[in-house]
């Protein structure tokens, strides 16, 4: 079986835009949390109504962001990897530059990711 490894579209700024992940739409939200032990959480909700499916999942390297969630049918994994260091924990300012997040799909017959930034 082949896999699709997409980069998703962060910069470093908390931001939400809409983005598809294997076959379905979501609103993704990207947050930062300034205290000690924080940082870059994210969250889904349902594109249509708006409403919460996962939230407050924090951006940590070295383990699948989705582990545990399969039950949500996102149809693949989420990373974090940061260039260098696959253990280094994401900051205010590399997330989106040196530190991104790849979804990775089984799927190989229709691309698994889309995004368009609202906001």
């Amino acid at each position: 079986m082949n896999v699709q490894i997409f980069l998703l579209p962060l910069v470093n700024t908390p931001q939400s835009f809409n983005i598809t992940l294997g076959a379905i739409n979501y609103i993704m939200s990207v947050v930062w949390n300034d205290s000690d032990d924080a940082g870059w959480f994210i969250g889904f909700a349902n594109q249509i109504t708006g409403v919460e499916i996962v939230n407050n999942i924090p951006l940590v390297c070295g383990v699948d962001l989705l582990a545990g969630l399969e039950y949500l049918g996102f149809g693949g994994n989420l990373v974090v990897y940061t260039n260098g260091d696959a253990t280094a924990v994401p900051t205010l300012d590399n997330l989106g530059v040196d530190c991104n997040v790849y979804f990775i799909s089984p799927s190989v017959t229709n691309s698994p990711i889309s995004s368009v930034i609202t906001g």
